[in-house]
């Protein structure tokens, strides 16, 4: 193992050594939590050279100091592409899967279309040249190092699978975990200044221990529906090479294989935007599933100002306005989600938070109409007060700020809150207040999860 990447690893684990045996835990996205799995890896391909950032690279890639090769990730970019056209940077080729049948060799910039009919595919360039129909499905892959495949303007690392499907062509990107993640992390907390360098560590943690807890560990287990996740807010928003940022490789490549563990487990936990001030349990987010340990609410206060780490996202202090027809339409949908059959807009006398949770965020909503008195849970507040757009409420963490009325009826009202986001795990925003105040990523998880301590994934 190179000096570099000892004295790197060195920094993050030593901390976590008992007795020979590396213990450690886990971060997520925006989805709810899954089960808790420890699994191995499997192998993946090679790796780029680290990004050249002014601090010392990191030398990535099993043969320069990896105890364990990535694991392969497979990312759904489009559903039901009609005819979708490939390009690359340099030289590639499309086969049917497994390199059973080589079908186009490119060279460069022209683009070929893969196009379905039923069940079967071909590959189809300008005028009329095309290959027979096939099964498929079919895989375009870099013929080297220097080249990448650019799908929908954008250019990916690894291989793209073309599948027919009843609704169109499926598109997926396969690629190694760790190249995965530069294109996932600088969509999910920004490519930042190097002083936020901490905060972009911890958020990468997060951001590969969410990946591990979906991917199988034997190479075997391809999944049924031919992917492990989106690359939308569903999952993690993937973005592709293009949004890749030295600062956010050299957090990759310093972290690479690293993720959090909470008794020994990976384990799935969520992260947002901002908190206001304090953070969530997942039972006051999210239906269906249970409170953990490494999961409680947590203040996120800076002692030394007396505010909240997050107050310098642009965001985190917000209000509302609901009109008469918003109003209306809340209505609607309050009881659209209730289940029911007749889901009219009507007036309201009132509108009120009927209790809150334990992290002082609104566990229940009432609306009293003319209609009758429904109530809102916590989990589906934000998208019954979502705007005309369809853009849901920033957050539960609110209050009822000033009302207006005629005849009794309500025909407006300003709500007033803090934070963006579900509220549970790590507060993005936080961390990187807490970095720019010189606190180590170690430290950062560990505040937004309770007990948990970072480690290999395997």
């Amino acid at each position: 193992m190179t000096d570099a990447r000892t004295q790197k690893l060195a920094k993050w684990l030593a901390p976590s050594l008992f007795g020979g045996v590396v213990v450690a835990a886990v971060a997520m996205a925006c989805a709810p939590l899954q089960p808790a799995i420890a699994p191995p890896a499997q192998p993946a391909g090679a790796k780029p050279p680290a990004a050249q950032t002014g601090r010392t690279p990191v030398v990535r890639g099993e043969a320069s100091g990896r105890l364990v090769p990535d694991r392969t990730v497979l990312i759904a970019l489009d559903g039901r592409a009609a005819a979708p056209l490939v390009t690359a940077t340099g030289a590639w080729s499309i086969d049917e899967q497994g390199g059973r049948v080589a079908l186009v060799r490119g060279s460069g910039s022209e683009g070929w279309r893969i196009e379905q009919r039923g069940g079967l595919l071909r590959v189809a360039g300008d005028g009329s040249d095309a290959t027979p129909w096939r099964e498929g499905p079919f895989v375009a892959r870099p013929a080297n190092g220097e080249s990448y495949l650019k799908f929908g303007n954008r250019r990916y690392r690894g291989e793209l699978l073309f599948t027919a499907t009843d609704s169109g062509v499926l598109v997926v990107n396969r690629l190694p975990v760790e190249d995965y993640l530069r294109g996932v992390v600088p969509i999910e907390i920004g490519t930042r200044q190097e002083g936020d360098l901490a905060a972009i560590e911890a958020q990468t943690i997060a951001a590969r221990s969410y990946t591990y807890m979906r991917v199988p560990s034997n190479a075997a287990q391809h999944p049924a529906r031919g992917w492990h996740m989106t690359g939308t807010v569903q999952y993690q928003v993937y973005a592709g090479m293009d949004v890749e940022h030295p600062v956010v490789n050299e957090a990759v490549d310093a972290t690479s294989g690293l993720v959090l563990r909470y008794g020994g487990l990976i384990v799935d936990a969520p992260y947002f935007s901002s908190c206001g001030g304090r953070t969530a349990g997942p039972r006051e987010a999210w239906r269906g599933v249970s409170d953990e340990p490494y999961l409680q609410p947590v203040d996120d206060i800076d002692p030394r100002t007396g505010r909240a780490y997050c107050d310098l996202s642009p965001r985190n202090h917000w209000h509302a306005e609901l009109d008469e027809a918003r109003l209306r339409e809340v209505v609607r949908r309050a009881l659209q989600t209730a289940g029911a059959r007749d889901p009219r807009p009507a007036t309201i006398q009132k509108l009120e938070i009927g209790a809150r949770t334990p992290s002082g965020r609104a566990e229940t909503l009432v609306l009293h109409t003319e209609r009758g008195t429904v109530t809102v849970a916590a989990r589906d507040i934000r998208n019954v007060l979502a705007d005309a757009r369809g853009a849901i409420l920033a957050s539960t963490y609110f209050s009822v700020d000033r009302e207006s009325r005629t005849r009794g009826q309500l025909t407006a009202v300003t709500l007033r809150g803090a934070g963006n986001g579900h509220g549970v795990g790590m507060c993005q925003w936080g961390a990187i207040g807490r970095a720019r105040a010189g606190i180590d990523a170690r430290s950062i998880l560990r505040h937004y999860y309770p007990g948990t301590v970072v480690g290999f994934a395997d």
